[in-house]
């Protein structure tokens, strides 16, 4: 057990200080209590502390937030893709480091996290918003790790709900104006029946195709970080196998004719990588632009909407929310039917049928 002790200086008069052993077998020194009740108090909530393995102690308390920020990034640059890196690092530099950089990691309260937050949520997107807050709770989590604190007071914290875009979703007719409209029409197919990312399909090789089985073996990915061209992982690190319908067949052939296993299907004039072009006039744009005067139903998309189109056209043909997943790469089926609900089929009145049916049969009505 700990010892209390009375102390006097010139200013305050007499105080008392709270001496204790720490678990590591060093002495601790807490000192500027008032009353003896509240050093006794102090010192039984160390020795309750140790007993449940909770202890922390104060000077371990006092790093900075700007002191541990750092290394978290070096090890969260493993687990994502160089484009997610980057937004975090970025985040860290804007968001975090000016406005927690010189607080103690155990100064830091809800209280004050969840209203920060919530100022930043008025003026920035959920993305933003959630990228902070889970920066600043996994460079938290590294601070219980290392005996800093007790407790994360940046996890759970409620953000504003990430609003639910308008998607569009292009029928199978919309698909094929938009493909003979382009100057990629194999491409523009090819992503709306497949619902690869743009940064998954401009960096299949040759040798990611089967033409025998008609599936593509998702690897790897290239994302644009500064104007530059990224190549990494996929997104989730979920490497995964994606079929393709059979009416590819003779365009995909085509597009690996004469090259070699290690070449893009599809590549830059200059050789390097296919960019999606400008939003207003770009090469997308345009064939977007010219199918819409084709077909007044017709609405103006981004390369991204031919993933939902894949999603949308799979689920009409009667695929299911794990195959839906599997295709797309999600990280679980949460997540697409998250975004994807109102598409699936809303079995509900089937259930109460059967139901009545089956009611019916055991009590013979």
């Amino acid at each position: 057990m700990g010892t209390v002790k009375v102390y006097s200086t010139k200013t305050k008069g007499r105080m008392y200080e709270v001496w204790y052993t720490k678990p590591d077998g060093t002495r601790g020194h807490d000192r500027g209590f008032k009353l003896k009740r509240d050093a006794e108090a102090h010192l039984a909530t160390v020795e309750v502390s140790k007993l449940k393995g909770a202890y922390v102690d104060p000077a371990d308390a006092k790093i900075r937030i700007a002191e541990l920020g750092p290394d978290w990034l070096v090890r969260h640059r493993a687990s994502v893709t160089v484009s997610s890196h980057h937004s975090v690092e970025s985040c860290w530099r804007v968001h975090v480091l000016p406005r927690w950089g010189d607080y103690a990691v155990g100064a830091l309260t809800r209280r004050e996290l969840a209203a920060w937050l919530h100022q930043l949520g008025e003026e920035r997107s959920h993305t933003t918003v959630a990228r902070a807050r889970d920066l600043l709770a996994g460079i938290l989590d590294d601070a219980i790790e290392d005996g800093r604190i007790v407790k994360n007071p940046a996890r759970g914290i409620a953000i504003k709900r990430k609003p639910l875009p308008d998607e569009a979703y292009l029928s199978h007719g919309q698909v094929e104006s938009l493909a003979r409209a382009s100057r990629h029409p194999t491409l523009v197919r090819f992503l709306a029946y497949t619902g690869l990312r743009w940064g998954e399909a401009t960096a299949l090789r040759v040798r990611n195709v089967d033409v025998v089985k008609r599936r593509l073996m998702i690897r790897e990915a290239v994302t644009e970080v500064n104007g530059k061209h990224v190549l990494g992982d996929v997104k989730n690190h979920e490497r995964r196998v994606v079929a393709y319908p059979d009416f590819l067949d003779a365009e995909l052939a085509e597009a690996c004719l004469a090259k070699s296993r290690e070449d893009r299907l599809w590549v830059a004039a200059d050789g390097g990588f296919l960019r999606q072009g400008n939003s207003q006039n770009g090469w997308f744009q345009a064939a977007v632009k010219r199918a819409m005067t084709e077909d007044p139903d017709m609405t103006r998309i981004t390369p991204h909407d031919l993933r939902h189109t894949a999603a949308s056209l799979a689920i009409s043909a009667g695929a299911n929310v794990k195959v839906v997943q599997r295709m797309l790469g999600h990280k679980s089926a949460k997540v697409t039917l998250d975004t994807y609900a109102a598409l699936f089929p809303d079995d509900l009145d089937n259930v109460t049928h059967a139901l009545s049916s089956q009611r019916r049969t055991q009590l013979q009505l």
